[in-house]
């Protein structure tokens, strides 16, 4: 049953867009801190396969004198409008050739390019399968319909245990017999729901997710994006929700739900720009300063150009470089290879992939992140040329309140590069996303 719930595309996107409260213009307020991004050359081709051991960082000297040049111009239209340089970042390399630095090593407000660490660091910890498992489990047995005891839940940090999960989750219980509760719904660990995380929230928010009977206008809403036919579930809980810090001696294991992997779980974050689901896996690989040191390790850069106090990228003194924002999306290229994936299998690809990216004016193909406060824009990312291979970037903007601006400003600038160096008609094999991660989802697994 449960994969029914997951062939609707939409499905598991309409609740990611509504908590987040992202989109291309609604993201750029600060005031929206608690829901979602505000916190984002010659004529011959430049091979941009990697050698063993190459650095990951171009070498900071000798830019290419054209694009050096046209990032100057960039830099004076911006300080003639009151934006002066010393607040803006650029670091452009194809392969390991420069093409323009602009204070590269010079760590600047950075907004959402902060999931650009936590997308790596959650890598390099996990691995991109790993699944992050829910524990279902009873006090009592099962008889007639009725368990005769407690329903035990032992969270265990899933970021996207959204609506649809806890209406598979109930349909499972519901194949198993399981249709009354007499006991308690007992929540233990680190259950989070519908991106929330306190315990008290989401027990009950699960609790009303198991009985079609409890649902709020919203689960209602959520289940009528669901395809036809879809159970309905219905376990009734006759308790009060406990939380507790061990699970009870005798409870046994009913089911497991394993979340989507790692990786899809990244591309979901990274299309929204969805915070909470960075902070859920910042928090689950250390927190923050892990995050940042380890990102600097990885990303082969000076410790003092990655500085975090959150793993999303709200406020703005989480300070990247642009050099270390571009180097961890090559590192994070890097990790992939070997599993037949690229950075284009967990972040959006402009033209392809709905988000918040969607009424952006960027060049078709290419493969971003961007980050927005109210005086800060950020974009950092592959894009696919004809004349210089894929061209991996960073543009760093702030010293005002001028987010369109910026955008607009950005868009202009790739805009021109396209033009020089000639657009893509289909992704490169280096930034096509692995088919395969299509079928890749949540379940069950009924292990009594």
């Amino acid at each position: 049953m449960l994969s029914l719930f997951h062939l609707n595309v939409a499905l598991s996107l309409v609740l990611l867009i509504f908590v987040s409260g992202c989109s291309p213009e609604s993201d750029s307020t600060e005031s929206s801190v608690n829901e979602t991004e505000i916190a984002t050359t010659g004529e011959e081709t430049i091979e941009s396969v990697e050698k063993p051991n190459t650095p990951l960082s171009a070498s900071p000297d000798n830019p290419n004198p054209e694009t050096q040049q046209q990032i100057q111009q960039y830099l004076n239209d911006l300080a003639a409008k009151g934006f002066g340089k010393e607040k803006q970042g650029v670091w452009i390399q194809a392969g390991d050739t420069l093409l323009a630095n602009h204070q590269g090593a010079v760590p600047l407000s950075a907004a959402s390019l902060t999931k650009v660490a936590t997308t790596l660091v959650a890598l390099e910890t996990f691995g991109p399968d790993h699944q992050f498992i829910t524990q279902i489990g009873a006090t009592g047995p099962i008889e007639d319909g009725v368990l005769q005891g407690d329903l035990v839940i032992e969270g265990g940090e899933d970021p996207f245990f959204i609506w649809e999960e806890a209406y598979a989750l109930g349909n499972t219980l519901n194949q198993m017999g399981i249709k009354r509760v007499t006991g308690n719904l007992v929540v233990i660990g680190k259950f989070y729901m519908n991106f929330a995380t306190d315990t008290l929230t989401t027990g009950n928010l699960l609790k009303q997710g198991l009985n079609n009977q409890l649902w709020s206008a919203e689960a209602q809403t959520q289940y009528r994006t669901m395809p036809p036919g879809t159970p309905r579930p219905k376990v009734a809980i006759a308790g009060s929700l406990q939380i507790l810090p061990l699970p009870p001696r005798n409870v046994e294991s009913l089911v497991r739900h394993y979340s989507f992997p790692l990786a899809e779980l990244l591309k979901k974050m990274n299309r929204y720009s969805n915070n909470k689901m960075s902070e859920m896996l910042a928090n689950s690989v250390g927190g923050a300063k892990v995050v940042a040191q380890k990102a600097t390790e990885v990303a082969e850069v000076p410790a003092a150009e990655i500085s975090l106090l959150n793993g999303s990228g709200l406020g703005v003194d989480n300070r990247i470089s642009p050099r270390a924002a571009t180097a961890m999306f090559l590192a994070i290229n890097r990790y992939l290879k070997p599993h037949n994936m690229n950075v284009a299998d967990v972040f959006a690809i402009v033209g392809e992939d709905e988000g918040i990216l969607d009424e952006r004016q960027l060049p078709k193909l290419a493969v971003v992140k961007s980050g927005s406060l109210d005086n800060v824009s950020t974009l950092a990312g592959a894009l696919p040329t004809k004349n210089q291979g894929t061209v991996w970037f960073t543009i760093m903007n702030g010293g005002g309140e001028n987010l369109k601006g910026f955008r607009s400003t950005q868009e202009s600038l790739l805009k021109d590069f396209i033009n020089q160096w000639g657009s893509e008609q289909s992704l490169p094999a280096e930034l096509t996303p692995n088919p395969d991660r299509l079928s890749k989802t949540s379940s069950n697994e009924i292990v009594k």
